[in-house]
């Protein structure tokens, strides 16, 4: 009899990703993959660690799942990703109904260490660095984002080189490892033959990207990108995370020569305050991020961007406080990430006096939050009579004889159309605005 598996995942996207490549290895091995607990025969939780909330959400699922281990004993219950690194054996401490735990680097032995335990019976621990093993082709069924047909993602490094104040993401995955080209080039192709017609690119910082050929001749992120945008089906591509200081004059650039890169980047500031940003690590100021952002808009004068935020961070008092806001309303981001600070274990932040109220950083939250929301409701009305190009994704189930797509800042778009449209770009009229979506006409 086949096996079933539930998979939990929290975190980012690549933490999505992993999560793919583990029903793959799985799924390769005949083990079926279920979205229930009931009857279940292994339960795997690929976890997050980069705030205190997000590691805690495992502890509080492993005491929900206990009463099943209790139950059915057999249950093997493993824990992966990022928390793994992070408290390695203190999570057998922490609960004694985990059987396995593994890190992201670890994850392509998931088969094996599920088979040594049913043998053993031996709590299991692997979380190790290593060269990626685990970014080997596979299937284009785990390897697309459940909710787009058109879209996948494709991790192209791991790992980062910043060290940050705050980060536990050089602790948990590493020195950054890229990707061979080849391999990145080979996914994507075989992709594009799936009807992938857009892909995303990940890395913790992504556009850190340095590879080789196999002729040990070297690619950068520019490099990759020339050879993505000419394989012939992949009509979008984008690329998360960025960090400005690998933002480069030659990147910039690109963008002139390569109309597949969509007009929307994600480029992470954190802050408006150039104290708390040498806190932070950041190693660039306010000026140098305006100036990356003004070179960006010379080449693409239609670019929308997206970034994070940190409220709370310790000693961030009202005035830095009020920079960040003013930097968001200058910038009018749109789509971004806010969170309360939280400190992480191993981290330079976590010995500094974290002195602010959880009652203030919640009210900064909220005060971002809703500035962020104004600003999407700005591009929201800027874009209504206006023409956009869409990805066509799919038939919409809320309007009939609908269709849907994505615009290249990823608002969505319902429109009547056909099935011919599927994985094509289209232009679309707007012609009337919702609060989270948008209607429009084929053109």
């Amino acid at each position: 009899m086949h096996k079933k598996v539930y998979i939990k995942t929290w975190g980012c996207q690549m933490n999505h990703y992993d999560s793919n490549k583990i029903k793959f290895y799985l799924h390769y091995n005949n083990y079926i993959i279920v979205n229930s607990l009931l009857d279940v025969n292994i339960i795997i939780l690929n976890t997050c660690s980069v705030r205190q909330k997000a590691q805690d959400k495992l502890f509080f699922f492993l005491d929900r799942i206990k009463d099943i281990k209790k139950k059915n004993n057999d249950i093997i219950v493993a824990v992966g990703g990022c928390v793994s690194v992070q408290e390695k054996e203190n999570i057998f401490l922490r609960s004694n109904i985990v059987d396995i735990v593994f890190g992201p680097q670890t994850l392509h032995k998931i088969v094996d260490f599920i088979s040594k335990f049913e043998k053993d019976k031996k709590k299991i621990i692997d979380v190790e660095f290593s060269n990626i093993e685990k970014d080997k082709d596979f299937s284009i069924d785990f390897n697309t984002n459940l909710n787009r047909r058109s879209l996948s993602y494709v991790s192209i490094m791991e790992g980062c080189n910043k060290c940050c104040a705050y980060c536990i993401v050089p602790f948990t995955r590493g020195k950054e490892i890229s990707r061979l080209p080849e391999n990145i080039i080979s996914e994507i192709c075989r992709l594009s033959l799936y009807g992938i017609s857009e892909v995303n690119l990940l890395g913790q910082n992504v556009n850190a990207y340095c590879s080789v050929f196999k002729n040990n001749k070297k690619c950068n992120f520019s490099d990759l990108l020339k050879l993505i945008s000419k394989i012939k089906g992949i009509k979008r591509i984008r690329f998360t995370t960025s960090h400005p200081n690998n933002f480069t004059d030659e990147l910039i650039n690109t963008y002139s020569k390569i109309n597949k890169i969509v007009n929307f980047l994600h480029l992470p500031i954190q802050s408006g305050s150039n104290r708390i940003l040498k806190l932070m690590r950041r190693n660039y100021t306010v000026k140098y991020y305006k100036e990356l952002i003004k070179k960006i808009l010379f080449i693409r004068k239609n670019m929308i961007f997206a970034s994070d935020f940190i409220v709370g961070f310790p000693t961030e008092n009202k005035k830095d406080f009020k920079l960040t806001l003013d930097l968001i309303s200058e910038i009018k981001f749109d789509n971004s990430f806010v969170f309360i600070y939280s400190p992480r274990p191993n981290t330079i932040s976590s010995k500094m006096l974290d002195n602010i109220s959880i009652e203030e950083k919640k009210y900064r939250l909220n005060k971002i939050n809703n500035l962020l929301y104004l600003n999407s409701i700005y591009w929201l009305n800027k874009m209504l009579y206006s023409t956009q190009t869409v990805l066509v994704e799919n038939i919409s189930n809320k309007n009939l004889g609908f269709y849907y797509g994505y615009t290249e800042n990823n608002k969505i778009i319902y429109f009547k159309g056909n099935k011919e449209l599927l994985g094509q770009l289209v232009n679309i009229k707007i012609i009337k605005l919702y609060k989270n979506s948008l209607y429009g006409t084929l053109i």
